[in-house]
């Protein structure tokens, strides 16, 4: 059995979390949200989820590189400095960081750097996301993974290559750009779309979350995984094995 702590308790995500580990019959070492006591819930866990907010990350892995307890950081919103926080943490003890626990957007993510490095620069690539009315971060968490997988496939980086929204005279579309476009409204849990559109014809390859659970199921496996883990960064891919 392996004991499962969750930041972020009282989420959405936090309560989703707690479900399924009850689901699958493994043990909750117990949650924490803003306030609460993260370094003895490290202590006791086996591995820790986090799913609390970008400002929280600082406090998260140091509690957890302090009581060397393995930690998955599914947090989105996160800067270049919350990403070389993660590095550093990641010396001490494992660390899996993802924009999208769902294994589907680890497989799509996989599909979609494959696409980009065969099709080459020549097809335009274009990211859309759509959310509910109340996230608070665009273009989402995943839609930049995904953005990132096909600048691999490119060869190159997002930092270089991605257009995060069009207003106004922009001029003409730069060839090897990778475009972004977020939609916000309703009670949408999350759908992804990444568009290669050629001369004369386009390939979609999308993702489409109708509930939370899902996600939720991603998170306590890519826990389960971790919990065995040695140090180091780690990605969705670890857990599918690819």
């Amino acid at each position: 059995m392996t004991s499962i702590g969750i930041v972020g308790w009282q989420g959405r995500m936090g309560r989703a979390i707690e479900l399924e580990i009850e689901r699958i019959g493994e043990t909750l070492a117990g949650g924490v949200d803003q306030g609460g006591d993260l370094a003895d819930l490290a202590a006791r866990a086996d591995v820790l989820v986090d799913f609390s907010s970008p400002a929280a990350l600082e406090g998260n892995l140091a509690a957890a590189r302090a009581a060397t307890t393995p930690i998955v950081i599914g947090t989105t919103g996160l800067s270049d400095r919350h990403h070389a926080m993660i590095d550093a943490a990641a010396a001490d003890v494992a660390v899996l960081q993802t924009g999208n626990t769902s294994l589907g957007i680890a497989l799509l993510s996989r599909l979609v750097r494959d696409a980009a490095r065969r099709l080459g620069p020549d097809w335009d690539i274009e990211i859309v996301e759509s959310h509910h009315r109340l996230k608070v971060d665009a273009p989402s968490g995943t839609a930049l993974m995904l953005g990132d997988a096909a600048a691999q496939g490119l060869g190159t980086t997002l930092s270089d290559s991605g257009v995060i929204g069009r207003a106004g005279l922009v001029g003409a579309r730069a060839a090897g750009t990778i475009g972004f476009a977020s939609l916000r409204g309703g009670t949408v849990v999350g759908d992804h779309q990444v568009v290669f559109a050629g001369e004369g014809e386009r390939i979609e390859l999308g993702h489409r979350a109708d509930g939370r659970a899902l996600f939720a199921r991603g998170a306590v496996r890519a826990a389960l995984w971790l919990a065995s883990a040695p140090a180091g960064r780690y990605t969705m891919d670890a857990v599918l094995g690819v």
